[in-house]
């Protein structure tokens, strides 16, 4: 369902597959996992584009309200306007910001630079 790797500093997972209803909660908590294993760098989510579906956005907003207190820089990129917007309106502004992007090589850069 998602795969995972280390570039330039920032952990990157992509979620290749939609997790369906009922596989919001696995998914929300494998990210998160991961998330706290890494958590000195900051987190780059990559939606592939059979992904990008609500399952998958409430997934990563449960994921982003879960990591909240570690104060780690989250980014999601997806081609998908309406999962952005999804993202974008129902992000958690208690914690941590969620960064929201297009395109997958802006976010990894700004992710990057954040954490130098």
């Amino acid at each position: 369902m998602l795969s995972h790797r280390l570039e330039r500093d920032v952990l990157v997972i992509t979620i290749e597959e939609d997790p369906g209803v009922s596989g919001r909660a696995g998914l929300a908590t494998e990210i998160t996992e991961l998330v706290h294993a890494y958590r000195t760098s900051p987190v780059l989510l990559v939606i592939d584009r059979t992904a990008s579906t609500p399952a998958t956005a409430s997934a990563v907003l449960r994921a982003h309200r879960q990591v909240g207190e570690l104060n780690t820089l989250l980014s999601v990129a997806t081609q998908d306007a309406a999962t952005r917007r999804l993202l974008e309106d129902n992000a958690d502004t208690c914690g941590s910001r969620l960064v929201v992007h297009t395109h997958v090589d802006v976010a990894l850069d700004t992710a990057y630079v954040s954490a130098a």
